[in-house]
């Protein structure tokens, strides 16, 4: 899928000792946005601004994902030097052992006048890495950040190269001194790699101001020079998973408040530790009336969070949540010390987590995923794409347009607004938010407008990775798929179950790992009998492991417990 920006020059700062200005580029294809204002002169404000925008920076960048290095071409050229590198070995050893007394003499002596043979060698592979870095850092930049000025607060959206990390900093209009016209709406704004240099820049002895720059809007004639044209191609999982992260935020979770103390502990448990095998999940273990308990798997380290609390309704048994991509929780370390509370909202075991620092009038939302990489292994949540029920487009139509008129509203509130059944409402806006025309806000509990794209995306593409994902779906809607047992092995645990398609009846099996990852399976089916896994599981094993999500857990606590 390819996006296009157009922007008109580019985001700069303007550095003195006295102050700081970020002008930042829009993005001109998309209707005019402006802002402009002036951060508070008080240390607090620049901090947590400066902390904030670190903080999705990192994530810009984040990429995870294990490269595995091509040797074909060096294997190709050892088979065809391999034998006069072997002549020249063998010549080249009994010269070094002629030499080898002599140069240890001299080695010694060296030494000994504290020289170092390496030093121009450390100096030239530093002046090598330093050009590395400027020179193609900018490569490593997938999509421009995503800005949206609402008329109560800027909002930043960025979602990570491999996938599995979403960023949201909410910066209240509150941290600014404003100044000229805003125009509210959703723009991608021109993100350069030299910009996080100047972030950490921002004092507060220094007048900080801030503008989102309308001057490209104005320009009539699209030839002019000044004009920077991008096209970006993303794979179409990329924004598949922008979009399941998107979605996920609207589910029904259980929110966890934490003290800013604990995520440091947390973080500082995984800076001293390296973990060798699976588990490597996070287990939250929650009880009625008690504090939450935090085991880091699989050292079985417990972190009991003394300060914590259960948000909303109260518990009425115990319940264990496990989530993975612990370790991208290291983004938040820089916001600790800055932070007033920190939110953790858990969908359930193997399900997206989102960590909410609230700072006062600035809030960073941090969505793991769990998976380093959308790939196969971890397909099989649709339901974070899955409509509730179906609604009517004139329905939409109305959700859309009076969301549109408040920036932000709860599904309450648009019910009241357009004397509809929030049940409708809530389908609505869980279908424009499919549609990455809407985003929930986590720390508010509203919706807002937002555009993730100029031009509607296409869903029909997004919504599935493969045909056999597309099937699957339509075995569980239909009941077609039915779950028989889940047999602990191992650290692991094996699914059994069957499958009506057609006229045979299936009987697909799956073995999974500590992780809850696919690690094996079997099935009966055509598609399986000619690939195996190499294409990635069937859809009757798709539909087994979604059927069997729900119980995973309950099924590894039980056998913890005995």
């Amino acid at each position: 899928m390819q996006f296009r920006y157009k922007y008109y020059g580019s985001t700069t700062v303007d550095d003195t000792a006295a102050s700081q200005a970020f002008s930042f580029a829009p993005d001109t294809l998309r209707p005019p946005v402006s802002f402009r204002g002036e951060l508070r002169r008080d240390a607090h404000a620049h901090l947590v601004f400066r902390e904030a925008l670190s903080a999705l920076h990192s994530v810009v960048v984040s990429d995870l994902r294990y490269r595995v290095r091509d040797a074909t071409a060096y294997k190709q050229w050892l088979a065809e030097n391999e034998q006069g590198l072997l002549a020249q070995f063998m010549q080249q050893a009994r010269d070094l052992k002629s030499q080898a007394a002599t140069l240890s003499a001299e080695l010694k002596e060296l030494r000994n006048r504290k020289v170092s043979l390496l030093a121009p060698f450390y100096k030239a592979r530093q002046a090598y890495f330093s050009w590395l870095y400027q020179a193609n850092r900018d490569a490593w930049f997938v999509l421009d950040p995503v800005i949206t000025v609402h008329p109560e607060r800027l909002l930043f959206e960025a979602f990570s190269q491999d996938e599995s990390t979403y960023c949201a900093v909410s910066v209240r209009h509150d941290l600014f001194e404003r100044s000229g016209e805003m125009a509210c709406g959703t723009t991608n704004i021109d993100y350069s790699a030299s910009l996080y240099d100047e972030f950490q820049k921002i004092r507060d002895y220094k007048a900080t101001s801030f503008q989102v720059d309308p001057a490209g809007f104005t320009v009539k004639t699209g030839d002019d020079p000044a004009f920077v044209e991008e096209k970006i191609d993303l794979p179409d999982s990329w924004v598949r998973g922008f979009l399941q992260v998107s979605s996920a935020m609207t589910l029904p979770a259980t929110v966890v408040e934490l003290h800013p103390m604990d995520l440091h502990n947390l973080c500082s448990a995984l800076r001293g530790r390296k973990e060798r095998a699976g588990p490597r999940s996070l287990r939250f273990e929650l009880a009625p009336n008690q504090p939450a308990r935090l085991v880091l798997e699989p050292w079985n380290l417990e972190l009991v969070a003394r300060r914590s609390a259960i948000v909303g309704a109260p518990l009425t048994d115990p319940r264990t949540v496990r989530v993975w991509g612990r370790r991208r929780l290291l983004t938040l370390e820089r916001l600790i010390a800055l932070a007033t509370r920190v939110r953790v909202h858990l969908l359930g075991s193997g399900q997206p987590s989102f960590w909410v620092v609230e700072m006062g009038d600035v809030t960073v939302t941090l969505g793991l995923s769990g998976w380093t990489a959308n790939d196969w292994s971890a397909a099989g949540r649709f339901d974070l794409l899955q409509p509730r029920h179906e609604v009517s487009d004139t329905t939409k139509q109305a959700v859309a347009t009076a969301l549109q008129a408040s920036w932000m509203a709860s599904s309450a509130d648009l019910a009241t607004r357009t004397g509809l059944p929030k049940a409708d409402v809530d389908a609505a806006l869980q279908l424009w938010v499919q549609a990455g025309r809407a985003v929930m806000d986590l720390p508010s509990g509203r919706h807002a407008w937002r555009e993730l794209s100029r031009e509607p995306l296409p869903l029909d593409t997004l919504r599935f990775a493969s045909p056999e994902e597309e099937a699957a779906l339509a075995l569980v809607h239909t009941k077609a798929a039915k779950l028989e047992d889940i047999v602990p092995q191992g650290s692991g645990v094996v699914v059994t179950g069957t499958v009506k398609d057609r006229s045979r009846t299936l009987e697909p099996r799956l073995v999974l790992n500590a992780d809850q990852q696919l690690q094996d399976g079997h099935c009966g089916c055509n598609f399986f009998s000619q690939n195996k896994l190499r294409r990635g599981p069937c859809a009757h094993l798709l539909a087994l492991r979604q059927l069997a999500q729900p119980k995973l857990t309950q099924t590894i606590t039980q056998r913890e417990a005995a």
